[in-house]
């Protein structure tokens, strides 16, 4: 199989840099329903843009490229274990170009391989069918949304919609209690793919495979279909919109499928995908391993543009952030502000924030700003360059964030999705502020790095190495500013209103 390498690279690249036409079209319409001039307005505007970057210049649309997963069918006589070979050396290869961020972490020794491969990584999934090709099916998911994945058991009992029972309405209660616990924390606007029954391992994997499924197809099972498009009208009519900032659409995928269970067992599994919905399938040759039909797109239509216009609308009422932030220029900021960031900045995820709670830091943070992301990252002779610098999810740094600002003066945090209590109690305190940038446009906040600076720590691998960044024009939102005040407390208690009205 000659042509199964390339094949199988150019199935790897094109499912993370370039989105296919039904999440597109989700997208689109969940873009047009908006109010202009709102929060949620301005994280489409974005999101869109970030889009059609991501295909024109084939960077990752996020710089969270997941967790490569193939489910594969293949031909009685098949060789599966060429094809698994290929797959890794595909994946290697695509992680060399930047196509995809080294994502395999040793969970023993915490180190990151640098190539996507090692234990069970990537995961393949391997069933024989009755059809004379090949067909391989890719979705990258990454771990933002992964983290979201929820299991329940019923009966139980749920925050805000009480008991759950064994029948379908128990069902609806628990797949919209997962996307309520989502709120801005898995990208929203999400996709939902659930399993009722099997049991807690194969239903979690019967779950991932619904999102497989086109957004625009209809259930063959009548109960599930109107199940479907009931959480769709239910889900989106809780208010948490686009990165949990407030709207009409927080949902643009429903996906049902049901298993046979044990008597003593009624689990509800939910695999939660962010907007960035990356997945892809070719059909191939099983002589030569050549492309012979791509699945959810087709390569001779033209791909249509998102973005209404280039670049993000600027009103002229954005505030400039510049580096180092003082108390007083903090202090000035409330939450709604969207701010424009020119100077330096440092990223850190979760193990430089670990690491800094035992050691000084590398750098004098005392006014920085540090930035909740893993970017993408190709060396260039001596030069570091960008490839996709989106944010990471903020809630895994809440056990630390509040000593760090305490400790070494840091006025600025960057995320996504928000933080708790302590963060906002060390950001009142000591005249912190928290900005939200827009989970998943890896290649809009890429374009706003204007030069690598440096870069410490990595010792961790390049996701989680603290990278010394020089940005202009770097735009936020502020969500949780110095006052006490958050707009992810604010939204969460609100569509727990609405949530506890659809019991």
């Amino acid at each position: 199989m000659q042509f199964l390498f390339e094949s199988l690279l150019e199935l790897i690249t094109q499912t993370s840099v370039n989105l296919p036409p039904d999440v597109r079209a989700a997208m689109g319409a969940a873009l047009n329903q908006e109010e202009p001039a709102t929060k949620a307005a301005q994280a489409f505007s974005i999101i869109a843009g970030n889009i059609d970057m991501a295909h024109d210049d084939e960077g990752p649309i996020c710089q969270d490229t997941g967790m490569p997963t193939f489910l594969i069918h293949t031909p009685v006589g098949v060789n599966q274990l060429q094809i698994a070979a290929a797959v890794r050396e595909a994946i290697a290869e695509a992680t060399r170009r930047g196509k995809l961020r080294p994502n395999s972490v040793d969970s023993i020794t915490g180190k990151n391989t640098g190539n996507n491969l090692g234990t069970e990584t990537p995961i393949l999934h391997f069933e024989q069918w009755d059809k004379d090709e090949i067909e391989v099916r890719l979705i990258l998911k990454g771990g933002g949304c992964e983290n979201m994945n929820a299991q329940y058991s019923l009966p139980c009992e749920l925050d805000h919609l009480g008991r759950a029972d064994r029948d379908l309405e128990g069902v609806r209660k628990c797949i919209l209690h997962a996307v309520w616990k989502a709120q801005g924390y898995g990208c929203a606007p999400g996709v939902v793919g659930v399993c009722i029954g099997s049991d807690r391992a194969h239903g979690y994997t019967l779950a991932k495979y619904q999102l497989f499924r086109p957004l625009d197809d209809v259930n063959p099972d009548p109960q599930l279909a109107a199940l479907e498009a009931r959480i769709m009208d239910e889900a989106n009519r809780l208010g948490i919109g686009p990165m949990g900032f407030g709207g009409r659409t927080t949902l643009i995928g429903c996906k049902i499928t049901a298993a046979n269970r044990l008597p003593a067992s009624f689990f509800v599994s939910v695999a939660y995908e962010c907007w960035a919905y990356r997945r892809l399938g070719v059909r191939l040759d099983p002589a030569s391993g050549a492309i012979l039909g791509w699945l959810y797109r087709d390569p001779s239509r033209p791909v249509e543009r998102m973005a209404k216009e280039t670049g993000f609308p600027l009103t002229g009422r954005e505030i400039i952030l510049r580096t180092p932030l003082t108390e007083e220029a903090v202090r000035a900021l409330k939450v709604g502000d969207v701010v424009l960031i020119q100077g330096e900045i440092f990223t850190g995820r979760d193990a430089v924030h670990a690491w800094l709670m035992k050691n000084e830091p590398p750098v004098n943070l005392n006014g920085a700003i540090i930035y909740h992301c893993g970017p993408v990252m190709l060396k260039e002779g001596d030069r570091w360059i960008t490839k996709a610098a989106g944010p990471t999810t903020s809630s895994r740094e809440e056990p630390y964030q509040g000593e760090i600002i305490r400790r070494y003066g840091v006025r600025g945090v960057i995320g996504k999705g928000g933080m708790g209590a302590r963060t906002a109690a060390a950001m009142k305190e000591c005249g912190a502020v928290y900005l939200h940038a827009i989970g998943g446009a890896a290649q809009f906040y890429a374009r706003a790095v204007e030069k690598v600076l440096g870069v410490y720590l990595m010792e961790f691998g390049i996701p989680e190495a603290m990278w010394h960044l020089q940005v202009k024009d770097f735009l936020t939102i502020v969500t949780m500013d110095a006052h006490g005040n958050s707009l992810h407390a604010d939204l969460e208690e609100q569509s727990a209103r609405v949530l506890a009205e659809l019991k």
